[in-house]
């Protein structure tokens, strides 16, 4: 770069012609139908997999790879996807992205094979790397100031609405349609993305000749086989070879990167940045929140269905003081940045889910229900409290032209974060209560981790089921409470790493 980076950071975006200015209500809404959409697919799919493996007659292992291929495609090719995107245009990548996602929607909706829906999940997950990393950088190139503020807030609230509400959404279209339309309602979303995206700004790095594609191939694989190390390591083993493998080429491929990154004359990924403890800190604080935000809405419905005795409904509805929040609070950002500024929001949001995962220790769903509302209803607040402020805070501390790579680096983390966090505390669960039960009741920890104690009675009725919930009660104990290191470490970093000046100085930059 011709300038530093510290006065390239004070430059304002690049401001849009007024002949072709865009409506920034119509850039918002599109954008935010598109946030939503994207974390639906996250979170969805999962209730409609008994229903999809019985109607194409496929393994338990074939079908959790309808979870696990879009997670790892949407967690690898994300920072490939900013970095295309300001390359190529960001309002370029956001269509393409989308038509992407809605044909690949398609396919699995309606394909006569689980290999083949694996498959298009997978695309599906390329897709929306590319609409996530692009539409958050439209956002930051539309909207300036106490606007982006307010722009950044609603993105935030509505990917929380989409992870939030994607079981509840998905298990009211399986109980009306079938499987198909979990998918299929995707390809209709997806046409109205497009529709509102004609119009769309366009804008991209003018300094940027070409992709960097050393970069984007060692990066993507060393991310792919990360997440599938982290996939396999609960059902494959942590000392089996295909999850070793994994590990030690995630490590390798990264090493590389780091290798080209440095060589390149237009690196992908501009390692120079990660000198500025804010923006380290910045890009990984996601993780200290959805890490345990994911896994929480993936298990705890389970576990509200077998030891809590609550039907599907009624444990979706037990999720709500844990998801109300993060869907309400990011729509105030802007009197909450007023009152606690950017740099507290983004530190006191994990602090608050620490606390509120130890007090969950103290809770279960059958004799402790209020209390377990209240701990709830305070990790979503510290959840929402951060949800509100990590887009625009990633995008704001770099220079404008590098936005899509600075969403790509930050969407990265979180969606690893996310697919990582639920293959992680899956593992941890399963471990956690076989060791509090007999070395030979491993399938009985199988059947009470995913809510079956229907099985577990008829083998050995109310004892075993008794103990076999006072075995997952243990575990969940020892799942709250790493899930609270995590978050914890998050908020410890962010007090220690991240400089106000760096975010004043943004917040000027916009204003201006």
């Amino acid at each position: 770069m011709s300038q530093s980076l510290a006065d390239s950071e004070l430059s304002p975006p690049r401001a849009v012609p007024a002949e072709t200015a865009p409506n920034p209500t119509r850039v918002l809404v599109a954008i935010a139908l598109a946030a939503v959409m994207l974390p639906i697919s996250v979170t969805g799919p999962g209730v409609a997999l008994a229903d999809m493996s019985g109607a194409l007659n496929a393994s338990a292992a074939s079908t959790q790879w309808v979870l696990n291929a879009y997670n790892v495609a949407f967690t690898a090719f994300m920072l490939a996807a900013g970095s295309a995107a300001d390359l190529f245009g960001r309002r370029r990548l956001f269509r393409s992205g989308t038509a992407v996602f809605a044909l690949a929607s398609l396919v699995a909706g309606t394909a006569p094979t689980i290999l083949l829906v694996d498959l298009a999940r997978f695309v599906q997950g390329m897709g929306a790397a590319a609409v996530l990393t692009s539409g958050s950088a439209l956002l930051a190139h539309t909207f300036s100031g106490a606007a982006r503020a307010r722009a950044f807030g609603i993105f935030g609230a509505s990917i929380g609405f989409g992870l939030a509400m994607g079981p509840f959404v998905s298990g009211l279209l399986v109980g009306v349609a079938s499987w198909h339309a979990v998918f299929l309602v995707n390809v209709v979303l997806g046409a109205v993305v497009l529709v509102l995206a004609r119009t769309l700004p366009e804008s991209k790095n003018p300094g940027a000749r070409r992709i960097d594609l050393p970069g984007v191939v060692t990066f993507t694989l060393a991310l792919m086989l990360l997440a599938l190390g982290f996939v396999e390591g609960p059902s494959q083993g942590w000392g089996g070879i295909v999850t070793l493998g994994s590990f030690a080429g995630a490590a390798l491929f990264l090493a590389l990167f780091v290798v080209v990154e440095l060589r390149v004359a237009e690196p992908m990924f501009d390692l120079s940045l990660l000198r500025r403890p804010t923006f380290v800190a910045i890009i990984w604080q996601p993780v200290s929140i959805v890490f345990a935000f994911a896994a929480l809405l993936v298990y705890l419905p389970p576990y509200f269905q077998g030891a809590g005795g609550a039907g599907s409904t009624m444990s979706g509805a037990m999720l709500l003081p844990l998801t109300l929040p993060v869907f309400v609070l990011p729509l105030f950002t802007g009197t909450l940045v007023r009152l606690l500024s950017v740099r507290m929001l983004l530190a006191v949001g994990p602090a608050v889910l620490a606390v509120a995962l130890l007090l969950m220790t103290f809770t279960d769903p059958v004799s402790s229900r209020t209390g377990l509302y209240a701990a709830l209803l305070l990790a979503g607040v510290g959840i929402g409290l951060a949800f509100g402020v990590m887009d625009n805070a990633a995008v704001s501390v770099v220079p404008a032209e590098r936005s899509g790579m600075a969403s790509g680096m930050f969407n990265t983390l979180r969606v690893a974060g996310e697919t990582i966090g639920v293959a992680c505390v899956g593992g941890l669960l399963l471990t956690s209560t076989r060791q509090q039960l007999s070395a030979d009741d491993g399938a009985m920890a199988d059947d009470v981790v995913q809510g079956r104690l229907g099985s577990v009675r008829a083998s050995g009725g109310e004892d075993l089921v008794d103990r076999a919930v006072q075995g997952l009660q243990h575990g969940w104990g020892v799942v709250y409470v790493v899930l609270a290191c995590v978050a914890l470490a998050g908020a410890i970093a962010i007090f220690t790493m991240v400089r106000d000046r760096d975010l004043d100085q943004s917040s000027t930059a916009q204003e201006g």
